[in-house]
């Protein structure tokens, strides 16, 4: 009898959880909005924590790099001291970077929207001529525009009165809006740098305790196999945000070069703001350096048409250069996936979780791509089907001794 019932729950327990598994499955696509809203509920709370976990996560290499050398100027001695030391070390670089990095923008975007303001009387001086000259080579066209003219001035009060005036109305209920989002992503920020300071200094014990439990769930071999597999995807994550960092750092740089030597030889102005500009937006992959340039090129517009058509150019070619060399150069081997891919794995992720699908979206699908990889191989060599293997290198047999005379 405890033969059977074994049997019968060994046959009977895959087809309960496959049952469950097809229930959660359908749940989650029909309720998705409830789903995803309490994943929202929960995500608003603990976004301090989620700050937190990001901006370590993002320091912890910088923070492992510092620590090690200060533990070679120690001799391994004194560890509390040396993680207290990196820490200040690690922040204080960060705080450092922001700060230069405001002190340039601010100035050249203040100064950027005074050319702009300045340039706005001449660009409706030289409309105001257009239209009169218009209107004095084509009589027709004049009478449509006084026509227009006049219909504006007759329902202009009335629908500044219907229109412009509520919308003026939602606008500042929108703003006030967006400053009490701006103070709690403030507040939030400044719990995540708290709770970041406390990852840093106890990962060694986060990273234990997450092994305890893993060891603790599971066989030591399937453990290990879990164990290797998140090293991987930090490895991925890593790689690809380093790599991307690197990217973005040398694009604004060569992108400064070129608007420097603008400056000089042309006049054109706002260098290091277009420079910033173009060199941030590139971290975004794909669409990142085409979001930078667009503004970039306004601006410059406004300033001078022959340097905004230099720079347009200027921009093809460096999105070819970093497309087709730098950034494979820098990110292949983190990523490992083609073009085709990287696209997918934006436009999937983008619109799944917006701006966060875009910039994480690579190294999350790179990971997804690489385990259906893995499984795929491992089913053909269970099949025990080889032509779609990939072919091992062919290791050079050593040469034998020859016997001494």
């Amino acid at each position: 009898m405890r033969e059977f019932l074994k049997k019968s729950f060994k046959v009977a327990m895959p087809l309960f959880l496959g049952l469950g598994l097809s229930i959660i499955f359908f749940f989650l696509i029909f309720r998705f909005d409830g789903f995803s809203g309490g994943l929202s509920t929960i995500a608003s709370i603990l976004k301090p924590f989620i700050y937190g976990g990001v901006i370590a996560y993002l320091l912890k290499t910088p923070y492992n790099w510092i620590a090690a050398k200060l533990e070679k100027l120690f001799k391994g001695k004194k560890t509390g001291m040396v993680k207290a030391l990196a820490l200040i070390l690690v922040l204080f670089a960060v705080v450092l970077a922001i700060y230069l990095l405001l002190t340039m923008i601010i100035p050249a975007l203040v100064d950027s929207l005074m050319s702009i303001a300045q340039a706005i009387p001449g660009v409706v001086t030289s409309l105001d001529q257009t239209v009169e000259q218009l209107t004095a080579d084509y009589p027709e066209i004049g009478g449509y525009i006084e026509k227009g003219l006049s219909t504006v001035k007759t329902s202009g009060p009335e629908w500044i009165k219907n229109s412009i005036l509520p919308g003026l109305t939602d606008a500042l209920g929108g703003a006030l809006g967006v400053f009490g989002s701006f103070v709690g992503v403030l507040y939030n920020l400044l719990i995540g740098v708290i709770i970041c300071i406390y990852i840093l200094l106890d990962k060694e014990t986060f990273a234990r305790q997450a092994k305890m439990i893993v060891y603790s769930l599971f066989p030591r071999d399937i453990a290990e196999k879990i164990v290797d597999e998140f090293v991987f995807i930090d490895k991925t994550f890593v790689g690809f945000f380093g790599g991307k960092v690197l990217d973005s750092a040398i694009v604004g740089l060569i992108c400064y070069v070129f608007c420097l030597i603008l400056q000089l030889t042309m006049g054109m102005h706002n260098a290091v703001l277009i420079a910033v500009v173009v060199g941030v937006t590139n971290i975004i992959p794909f669409f990142g350096p085409y979001i930078g340039a667009i503004p970039s090129a306004l601006i410059i517009l406004m300033d001078s048409p022959i340097c905004c058509l230099f720079f347009v150019i200027f921009v093809v070619l460096l999105q070819l250069f970093d497309g087709n060399v730098l950034g494979p150069k820098l990110l292949s081997e983190s990523v490992g996936l083609t073009g085709f891919w990287v696209l997918f794995s934006i436009t999937l992720f983008g619109g799944l979780f917006g701006i966060v699908g875009i910039i994480a979206g690579v190294p999350v699908f790179a990971v997804i791509y690489d385990l259906i990889r893995r499984w795929v191989y491992t089913m053909l060599e269970k099949n025990k089907i080889s032509e779609f293997l990939p072919k091992a290198p062919v290791e050079e047999k050593p040469e034998e001794a020859k016997d001494e005379k």
